[in-house]
């Protein structure tokens, strides 16, 4: 069943990403005092009557500004127009109406659709009688506040009688891929992002720090469905000076907490950074599946026959705990080896839903790992001091795979080397492609006589 799609435009700073965010019941956009904090197009769900239409959040429109990140915001709104069935525009009630509001009034005048408008900021009566003047435009209007939420019920109202939903058909459960794009500003993830799906969704400016939401995106592909969601790059929080890039930061994390796999992008032009060693660790912290995509490899000149080998050990070696994540050399612009980029995360995230047979797994612990009687080698500990019997091992959970094991012998904790060899043997008989493992211990006790 296809969703109907509401649209809400306006110029910029009228509250247009407070209305989201009420409206969606989340806080997707980043909301602030800042003039044109969204800038790229956020998708969201809105239920009401019983029936759920999606909400589409657009950058502020300026018409006539010729500068980058602007034409491509009134492009980015034009799509946006283009797709809606209803389009709410967003006014500001204090600010009353002004040359640009005329303008859209225009622009809007000449789609054709359904226009509701959101009388915002009415927080007492002497606004709400001087919204009246947007009456003006010739179109439907409510007066809400965004802030507070008052008036949204009725505007949902207005907006609900200019929907069309389709009949409401029984939906088999779909296996949806969640697929974070990582890395730190201007490495081309965005580029990516619109390569993947063919279209541009997302804003690409050369500018650093375009994309300051996570943007979610749906796309189906051979009958596997995914979300897409873009980052915005980045930064260690002491260089991130603007309110929306230091919540561009959090965002980010919370986009890598609920993806099941990460695209960590880094640019084969500047190399690898501290900064991406750091975001590759935000990644494995959340449990993701990473794969890693060398953006920019056409403008690499190959000097030497070996360049993609000295890049990769380079690679490796700043990012030691990443050497089961596979490496993907790409162009975004020109979509090089952009299509090997789907399978991988299909196959990463059927990995990361591995369940072992318990048969299996009792196998592998009696050939890789278990200490009979009388023979065998206990396992080494932290300082060295003492041994530890691994008694048995089991798979508690998935997503990321994880396993116990059960030892006895003393308090200490097993030595690090010994756990990344249990993790080399599980990856070299099961696979695990591209996803972490989690080991956990647990210390059997003595039974009291």
């Amino acid at each position: 069943m296809t969703q109907p799609l509401v649209a809400i435009i306006g110029r910029p700073n009228v509250g247009k990403s407070t209305l989201f965010n009420r409206l969606t019941g989340s806080r997707k956009a980043i909301v602030g005092d800042e003039p044109g904090i969204t800038r790229d197009r956020m998708f969201g769900e809105v239920e009401w009557r019983g029936q759920t239409f999606r909400l589409v959040d657009t950058g502020g429109i300026v018409p006539d500004d010729e500068a980058i990140i602007p034409s491509n915001i009134f492009k980015q709104a034009s799509h946006a127009i283009n797709e809606a069935q209803v389009i709410i525009w967003v006014l500001d009630s204090r600010a009353g109406a002004t040359p640009l509001d005329e303008e859209l009034g225009v622009l809007l005048r000449n789609t054709g659709k359904p226009i509701i408008i959101a009388a915002n900021k009415v927080e007492s009566k002497t606004v709400e009688n001087e919204a009246g003047e947007f009456y003006q435009f010739g179109y439907e209007m409510s007066p809400i506040s965004s802030e507070h939420g008052t008036g949204i019920g009725d505007l949902l109202d207005m907006v609900f009688e200019h929907l069309a939903f389709d009949e409401v058909v029984e939906e088999a459960q779909t296996n949806e891929i969640k697929l974070a794009i990582i890395g730190r500003p201007n490495v081309g993830k965005s580029s990516l992002l619109n390569s993947i799906l063919g279209e541009d969704r997302v804003i690409v400016s050369p500018i650093p720090g375009t994309t300051r939401d996570a943007i979610d995106t749906y796309l189906t592909v051979d009958g596997q469905d995914f979300l897409l969601i873009d980052t915005a790059g980045i930064r260690r929080k002491g260089k991130t000076t603007e309110m929306a890039e230091k919540l561009s930061v959090i965002m980010a994390r919370k986009a890598l907490e609920r993806a099941d796999v990460a695209i960590l992008v880094i640019d084969a032009v500047e190399g690898v950074t501290n900064l991406d060693a750091n975001i590759a660790g935000y990644a494995v912290d959340s449990g993701c599946s990473v794969i890693i995509a060398v953006n920019k490899w056409d403008a690499v000149e190959e000097k030497e026959t070996n360049t993609i080998y000295e890049f990769e050990r380079s690679l490796r070696n700043a990012m030691k705990f990443l050497d089961w994540a596979p490496i993907v050399t790409i162009s975004a612009l020109s979509g090089q080896r952009v299509t090997k980029i789907l399978p991988l995360i299909a196959e990463a995230n059927e990995a990361r839903n591995q369940r072992i047979q318990t048969s299996r797994l009792n196998k592998f612990f009696e050939e890789t790992i278990s200490q009979p009687k009388g023979g065998g080698t206990p396992a080494p500990v932290k300082g060295g001091m003492s041994r530890l019997k691994v008694q048995f091992l089991t798979q508690a959970g998935i997503r990321p795979p994880l396993f116990i094991l059960f030892t006895s012998g003393g308090r200490a904790g097993l030595h690090f080397s010994y756990l990344r060899y249990i993790e080399n043997q599980l990856r070299e008989k099961f696979g695990f492609f591209a996803t972490p493992i989690r080991l956990v211990e647990r210390h059997k006790k003595k039974r009291s006589s």
